[in-house]
């Protein structure tokens, strides 16, 4: 059934690599408190084409217009996934990826200094799905909080990194072809603390993106680690496209 143009915006949250939809629940609940639907996805992080169909289907389960928010690698998926999409209407990027059709996340983290993220990682081969040979890769569990979550207590560090999801290397050198934020009106996030994605590479990709930006003193964890920062920039984008 058409849905009225009245019809409040979902919120759709796509988390990055090393993480779960559980990164999300601090900002769930302060989104909540606004009365804004959310659907948190769950990324396979196998690839990135792969994994932005997985989230294109999912947006088409979602009544009403959408603002897809993703954070880390999940900003790259966004950018693809929401193209051909016609219910989503805004873009929300936290600490994450605005590739443009030819780079990979790996380029872009390249791009600036400041990424220790490569010296942290154990890699693990593995047979995918549909028979093809991948590595998966994770953050040495020892050495994740100060990599990833360096502002987040350590006893709930110690939990993300033992619950951390892989991602493999082939979807983090996989190039972008397709990229939503140059017709969809975009926000940022900005983490000043982050040791994955430069802050340099953040910045030159929300004003490459002509993106409304803000930013925060925080590690890559910023969903985690200041809830309040992060549902405040979506619960912007949502009225400001209600």
């Amino acid at each position: 059934m058409p849905q009225s143009s009245s019809t409040p915006p979902t919120a759709v949250l796509v988390h990055g690599a090393f993480a779960d939809s559980s990164s999300w629940n601090g900002v769930v609940t302060r989104l909540s408190e606004q009365n804004i639907r959310t659907v948190a996805a769950a990324n396979p992080l196998r690839g990135l084409a792969h994994d932005a169909g997985y989230v294109r289907e999912l947006l088409a389960s979602v009544d009403g217009p959408v603002v897809l928010v993703g954070h880390s690698y999940g900003g790259a998926v966004i950018s693809a996934a929401a193209v051909g999409a016609d219910n989503v209407k805004a873009l929300v990027y936290v600490a994450a990826f605005l590739p443009e059709p030819g780079e990979s996340a790996a380029d872009l983290s390249g791009r600036f200094p400041g990424s220790t993220l490569g010296e942290t990682l154990r890699e693990v081969p593995v047979t995918l799905a549909d028979g093809s040979k991948a590595t998966d890769c994770y953050i040495d569990v020892d050495r994740f909080h100060g990599q990833f979550a360096a502002d987040v207590p350590e006893e709930v560090a110690r939990v993300m990194a033992v619950t951390q999801r892989p991602i493999t290397a082939e979807a983090l050198a996989e190039k972008a072809t397709e990229a939503a934020w140059k017709t969809l009106p975009s926000w940022v996030l900005v983490s000043q603390g982050d040791q994955n994605i430069p802050p340099q590479a953040q910045s030159f990709m929300a004003e490459r993106a002509g993106a409304q930006t803000v930013t925060v003193e925080a590690s890559h964890a910023v969903s985690v680690s200041q809830p309040d920062a992060v549902a405040g920039l979506i619960t912007e984008a949502v009225q400001g496209t209600s």
